[in-house]
């Protein structure tokens, strides 16, 4: 290693999945960096932490951003992380920044890989180490998504049970106390009532209890497979995945399919009453104001609405700000039934094993 003064940026980042593995916290990756520097004689000039921050191709993460930014800046000169996957799980991602070391006459040096790029063989066990790393990353998503839908196939889906339906062992079942609100809603509507004169009428006869029925509700309930018991994963994707015959329907596919037929019928004379759905619930994302909503109706008689801000002028369909919204519901139950159905046991298996394996892995 060079005789030049190791100037340190202590980079530490944990992502939500890390949360519970123990000697990931961003504590006890401190105290690890801070030993390890103590022993090599580093000095520290910096800490840059990212907190529930994945290291995917993509993500990103401002405290990283601001290491480098102290590289160019000759700040410091050395990048000291606990491990490799710390930095990032990506061959591509690995390949840039190691050019950016070196144009920057920069270095790296994991505690728990105990590899540094000071050396031509460093360099090289690194790249070793992060192909390794990335190929156990694909594999893992390979087995997650194989085991997921073996999953769905025997009924468990990774979603909030939706109306009609509740989780049962871990299964969607039919929910027999709401069940009838479902067909009635498709029996309703097969006969020629319109979402709006739908949902007024839940709402006058407190429909379980509630006087907030929307015709947005009734929408998303008559488009859901679910209800002729098949599902889509990964629907607002791609590449979605269609699973026949998953759970036990609520309504024939025959009923399911008619309505589909009706809904289109009507969508031409159908008018939305109410109007802005998320007024005074956004902001501009550059001066943090509540945007103001407008619509346009075009000459085929149809209505588009937007969300805007007059001072930066700055503009949003909402149609985009659905698909967003609901990209992120469907992401955030699939994480959570995954993390519950996949990962909770392997947490527990490690919490499980003998302390002695823990000692061993330290550094």
């Amino acid at each position: 290693m060079s005789e030049e003064k190791k100037k340190c940026g202590l980079y530490m980042r944990v992502s939500t999945e890390d949360q519970a593995r123990e000697g990931f916290s961003l504590p006890e990756q401190k105290e690890r960096l801070e030993s390890f520097c103590k022993f090599k004689g580093y000095e520290i000039i910096d800490y840059y932490q990212d907190a529930g921050i994945s290291a995917k191709t993509g993500n990103h993460r401002p405290e990283f951003e601001r290491l480098k930014d102290d590289i160019k800046a000759k700040k410091i000169n050395t990048i000291v992380a606990l491990k490799l996957d710390r930095i990032t799980r990506s061959i591509y991602d690995w390949e840039n920044l190691m050019t950016f070391l070196d144009e920057n006459d920069a270095y790296l040096d994991c505690v728990n890989d105990e590899i540094n790029t000071t050396s031509a063989n460093g360099k090289m066990i690194s790249r070793l180490l992060m192909s390794v790393s990335q190929n156990e990353i694909e594999r893992t998503s390979e087995r997650t998504k194989i085991g997921l839908a073996g999953a769905i196939k025997s009924g468990h889906i990774p979603h909030v049970a939706p109306l009609g339906y509740k989780h049962e062992d871990k299964r969607l079942v039919i929910d027999y106390s709401t069940k009838d609100i479902v067909v009635r809603i498709f029996d309703l509507y097969y006969n020629g009532y319109s979402y709006q004169k739908i949902s007024n009428l839940f709402n006058e006869e407190k429909v379980l209890g509630k006087d907030n029925w929307r015709d947005s509700t009734i929408v998303t309930i008559l488009e859901n497979e679910i209800y002729k018991g098949d599902f889509i994963h990964g629907k607002r994707t791609k590449h979605p995945t269609y699973y026949e015959d998953v759970v036990e329907p609520i309504i024939s596919k025959e009923m399911w399919e008619d309505c589909q037929v009706q809904k289109k019928k009507n969508s031409r004379s159908y008018k939305r009453t109410l109007t802005y759905l998320y007024l005074q619930k956004l902001k501009c994302p550059k001066c943090n104001r509540i945007l103001g909503g407008k619509a346009t109706t075009k000459k085929n008689g149809k209505t588009y609405f937007y969300y805007y801000c007059n001072d930066c002028k700055v503009q949003f369909k909402e149609n985009v700000i659905n698909e967003y919204f609901e990209q992120f519901i469907d992401e955030l139950t699939e994480y959570d039934s995954v993390v519950n159905q996949f990962f909770l046991p392997m947490i527990k298996q490690k919490f499980d094993e003998p302390k002695e394996h823990f000692e061993k892995a330290s550094w």
